[in-house]
């Protein structure tokens, strides 16, 4: 086959004339940062998830950092998660130093196996973080009953999670909390960014307050006509909020998410018609309860050939890939704090080394995807 001329990237953001329009009016406004759009977006993402409150905070990082102090975590606590999620989650466990409880996946979905979490309870455990991986919605009805039954928070880790839907309820939608993130690699982008949801009025107190330095109100109430600029802190709190800027293309995006999934989907299926039957190749399977997923990432695993090499032979077909995610019991820090044995996640280890994500956003063309399944098959019969 002709190698093609340009780079196909692993991704890039789908943005058009509305968002280029909504980020420019607000420009013009003359109010910049947190501000009556941000309101708009954080509205917008309750109507979406059904959740009563949503904060926009300046990633998803800083969400789950938040949501680690605004529910006291402390030495001795512990949060049951999958090793095999990004780090940020797992940063955010261990600066708030609570200890992360590692639980094996499906190797197919790559989603955490819900069956082997009451096994990893005990007496310091606070909270479940399961991980809607790859646009997947994890088995909510499976964790929740075990949530309920040993009292435990549940963090839905739905960085993946725009437009996914679980038993007809979005991810966000199950009167837990949720972190969202708005990096340019997600279904919907912010540049950076990331949302909350919940439906808990303290928590939506607490959160307020942590966000932006402890200041009970938003500048925008008072610095507008009529506010009071003046205010008092009662607690420290960060700087993690967002910017109008920033929710103007969110707003924008979020009105086009189903188109945008949609695509995502169509993309997904020529994958599975070009790749189905390969030998050397395992393709991402789906969960088999009812969902939408949103596919936000195509994951295969490279079973035939080292990684490496394959990765460099994409290179050569002008491909771009990605790895999502080098399992997080493996990284230096997590195996020298939390000492994990070896084999006690032999699903996710048997994923780890092999999986490899292809290029996948809504502007590929059907033509880009048909080219990466011929490169594949060259390359596996090549090498």
């Amino acid at each position: 086959m002709e190698i093609r001329k340009d780079f196909l990237p692993l991704s890039r953001p789908s943005i058009g004339e509305r968002e280029i329009e909504a980020v420019v009016s607000c420009l013009k406004s003359g109010w910049i940062t947190t501000g009556p759009l941000c309101k708009s977006f954080e509205d917008k993402f309750c109507e979406l998830t059904g959740a009563s409150h949503a904060l926009s905070v300046s990633s998803g990082t800083a969400g789950m950092h938040l949501l680690m102090l605004a529910l006291g975590m402390k030495p001795g606590d512990e949060i049951i998660t999958p090793s095999m999620t990004f780090a940020s989650t797992l940063n955010m466990i261990s600066f708030s130093e609570a200890t992360p409880v590692f639980v094996d996946i499906h190797y197919d979905t790559l989603n955490v196996n819900a069956d082997l979490i009451e096994e990893k309870i005990n007496k310091n455990t606070k909270g479940i973080i399961p991980v809607h991986f790859a646009g997947a919605p994890v088995d909510m009805e499976k964790i929740l009953a075990v949530a309920r039954k040993h009292h435990l928070f549940v963090i839905e880790d739905a960085a993946h999670g725009p437009g996914s839907y679980y038993r007809s309820i979005h991810v966000g939608g199950w009167g837990q909390v949720a972190v969202f993130s708005f990096h340019p690699i997600k279904n919907i982008t912010t540049g950076e960014g990331g949302m909350i949801s919940y439906s808990d009025a303290q928590l939506d107190r607490r959160l307020r307050l942590l966000r932006f330095h402890g200041i009970e109100r938003d500048a925008w109430k008072r610095y507008g006509k009529g506010g009071n600029p003046d205010y008092d802190i009662k607690q420290p709190g960060f700087k993690y909020n967002l910017t109008d800027v920033q929710a103007a293309l969110g707003l924008a995006q979020l009105s086009r998410l189903e188109e945008l999934n949609r695509r995502r989907r169509k993309l997904a299926l020529l994958y599975r018609e070009g790749l189905e039957g390969l030998e050397g190749l395992d393709l991402p399977g789906v969960p088999a309860y009812p969902h939408v997923h949103s596919w936000h990432l195509f994951v295969i695993k490279v079973v035939s050939m080292d990684r490496g090499r394959f990765m460099q032979r994409l290179s050569d077909y002008q491909i771009g890939y990605g790895i999502h995610f080098p399992a997080g019991h493996h990284l230096a820090y997590i195996r020298e704090r939390y000492g994990i044995k070896p084999g006690e996640l032999k699903e996710t280890d048997r994923a780890n080394g092999r999986l490899l994500s292809l290029p996948l956003f809504p502007d590929m063309k059907d033509e880009d995807v048909l080219y990466v399944c011929q490169a594949i098959r060259e390359i596996l019969k090549n090498g």
